[in-house]
């Protein structure tokens, strides 16, 4: 699809499978594109100051949420695909990355080190204050608690959990954790995994493992029990 003289990260497909949005380094600089399968046209979304990454579609596909860094910084937007007009979700100096929409388009998931390392934040779309998992109302809700640090959160797509990348002692995981922050599971544990995406179902979960130093990404998929790998 692409000529491949530049290098080309997270690919994600819309819902109609017709687009696909993606990271690449063209022209030496990490942005955010989007690829139109159908006429194959490629085209930047947006043209930020610094670099743009991790995008991801909206559920219903009018929206790609995507990171902007700039500074030491960086922040969540989302850009209407229709008036190509972006707005800014998060304002923190933290650094905030890897958002994923909720299924009824009224939340995002997304990872921050606010709390002093990387872990799980739930916050509206509109921006207005939620009741939080500990406690209080605030704009960004933290979910995640245990050890460790948390990265690539996908809600699922019946909206009642969300799946993550955990990195714990030397060691990756793929684990679940409902919205509300309760029922943690790890499902899975390796040299190297990461990158979970759900099955159309949301009863599978698929990801990227590397089981030993230098052996290559191969990709998997486990259900939500912790078994069929």
């Amino acid at each position: 699809l692409t000529a491949g003289t530049n290098t080309v990260l997270t690919p994600r497909f819309s819902p109609s499978a017709q687009e696909i949005t993606y990271m690449s380094y063209e022209g030496g600089r990490p942005r955010v594109y989007l690829f139109n399968i159908e006429t194959g046209r490629q085209e930047l979304l947006g043209n930020f100051p610094g670099m743009t990454f991790a995008p991801r579609f909206s559920r219903d596909g009018e929206s790609v949420l995507m990171t902007q860094a700039q500074g030491g910084n960086s922040e969540i937007y989302l850009m209407n695909l229709q008036t190509r007009q972006s707005r800014r979700l998060t304002d923190h100096p933290a650094i905030d990355t890897s958002p994923s929409m909720s299924p009824d388009g009224r939340a995002i998931v997304f990872t921050s080190d606010r709390g002093g390392s990387p872990q799980l934040y739930i916050m509206n779309t509109d921006g207005s204050p939620r009741t939080c998992p500990s406690g209080g109302r605030d704009v960004a809700c933290r979910i995640t608690f245990n050890k460790g640090q948390y990265s690539t959160p996908v809600w699922s797509p019946r909206g009642d959990l969300v799946a993550f990348t955990k990195q714990l002692g030397g060691r990756f995981y793929i684990g679940v954790i409902g919205t509300d922050g309760k029922g943690e599971r790890l499902l899975t544990e390796s040299y190297l995994d990461e990158g979970p995406d759900w099955s159309p179902n949301g009863r599978v979960i698929v990801y990227f493992r590397e089981s030993r130093p230098g052996a290559g990404p191969q990709l998997w998929s486990v259900d939500l029990s912790g078994r069929n790998e």
